[in-house]
């Protein structure tokens, strides 16, 4: 299904610090373009799970309303991030037989044998959220062809990697959005998002980790030959670092995460040694006076402990010894200084940041192209790649909003008109009384 440049499409990221919604079209040139974006604080969210649908839902509705006036058009539904500590994934096989003589395998049969993967069993509470092939045969003989689209044979089978996670937690994420206005075209796994947004071709041929530190979760992505080996959400991020500074300094939330973002080292031997930053006291108390070794040390420390989790689920994967192309960070946790020098100390791997710069515009690379802003941005690029395939509807069209326009102005045109008429009568009544 072709593309045209009045189709726009939606994403929102229920991040555990920020709820971001994006607006984008396609350009001419085939990039991606961002028309509308607002990002407003999260405070129903924990751990990439809503707590509060009340508080999520303001979040929520606040970000539409503001991005679909930045871009002029009236959004009805939107491509949607889910993490979270119960995301987990298995390994399946599977196969269609083809019939009684060879057949020459067509797009249909793929999509016949990802919807059987579907039906699998799961644990009760559980729903299956993707299901990503990782290889493919004909007649049990594996193909190096990703898709084995025109081959002909009798039997046709694949290996899958398939995500799966709480029904509860999915649901809740479609009545936040349904009360804020909208529908859920699909539910995004937000690792594999970011790594549509900041990695390249080359680098999931090659074998890559992307690993994307959010405030809440540490989501990672493992490629190797051009597919998704494994993926994992790691319940802890960047807000347990600001904890961290917060009770190892007894200073408030506020300026814990003021000095993480603007004093802080991921790597201790890297910080200044003699520098101190001065921080106000609690009501009106001497101010404290914290070493940014110290602050260093306090981060390093944590950092360290979530390095951990990623490399036990990177080794679990398999391919920890296949990955040429090293490491890419992500998120707004990438954002610490010295925090590529650590993973290199740590790993040994090459280990690069990830901006979302892959697929923007020249526009949009100048005010978004920033690591905490993957996630959604990926979200907008895989829900082109849905309508495109006609899988999903387009979120707006131009059309709508110029009615909704419309409707708007002839409604308020209706209530001027009323208030005039009001006024003109009111005007006559007082002359009367007076004469």
């Amino acid at each position: 299904m072709a593309q045209d440049n009045n189709t726009y499409v939606a994403a929102i990221d229920l991040g555990t610090t920020k709820v971001v919604t994006l607006i984008g079209k396609r350009t001419t040139n085939g990039r991606f373009q961002i028309v509308g974006f607002s990002s407003t604080d999260s405070t129903g969210i924990k751990k990439g799970m809503i707590q509060n649908i009340e508080e999520t839902v303001k979040a929520v509705e606040k970000t539409i309303r503001e991005a679909e006036l930045q871009a002029g058009v009236k959004i009805k539904s939107a491509f949607i991030g889910i993490a979270g500590q119960h995301i987990y994934s298995i390994k399946n096989h599977g196969y269609i037989t083809l019939g009684p003589e060879e057949t020459e395998i067509k797009k249909s049969h793929i999509k016949r044998l990802i919807e059987d993967m579907y039906m699998i069993p799961v644990d009760t509470g559980d729903s299956i959220l993707h299901v990503l092939p990782l290889d493919f045969s004909i007649d049990n003989v594996k193909i190096e062809d990703d898709k084995p689209i025109g081959m002909l044979g009798r039997r046709l089978g694949a290996n899958f990697h398939i995500v799966i996670g709480k029904t509860s937690s999915a649901k809740h994420i479609e009545k936040c959005v349904d009360r804020a206005g909208l529908k859920v075209s699909e539910l995004i796994l937000e690792p594999l998002a970011s790594s549509k947004a900041v990695l390249t071709d080359e680098e999931r041929e090659a074998g890559v980790a992307l690993i994307d530190i959010g405030g809440g979760t540490t989501d990672l992505a493992v490629y190797y030959n051009g597919f998704v080996r494994h993926t994992a959400v790691i319940p802890i991020g960047g807000s347990i670092i600001t904890l961290d500074i917060k009770e190892g300094c007894q200073i408030l939330q506020k300026y814990a995460e003021m000095l993480k973002r603007h004093h802080g080292y991921a790597l201790m031997s890297m910080a200044p040694d003699n520098k101190i930053i001065t921080v106000p006291g609690i009501g009106g108390r001497e101010s404290k006076e914290i070493s940014m070794r110290s602050l260093a040390g306090i981060i390093q420390a944590r950092m360290e402990e979530i390095l951990e989790y990623v490399m036990f689920e990177i080794q679990t994967s398999g391919f920890a010894n296949k990955l040429t192309a090293g490491v890419v960070i992500t998120g707004g946790g990438a954002l610490l200084k010295h925090i590529v020098s650590l993973i290199k100390f740590k790993w040994g791997y090459d280990v690069r940041i990830g901006y979302p710069s892959e697929m923007l515009c020249s526009e949009s690379l100048e005010h978004y192209n920033y690591p905490q802003y993957s996630t959604v941005i990926g979200l907008g690029l895989m829900g082109l790649e849905y309508i495109d395939a006609g899988e999903a509807s387009p979120c707006t069209t131009t059309e709508e909003f110029i009615e909704a326009q419309a409707k708007e102005s002839k409604q308020t045109h209706k209530r001027t008109l009323g208030m005039k008429i009001t006024d003109v009568l009111s005007k006559l009544f007082a002359e009367d009384d007076i004469n």
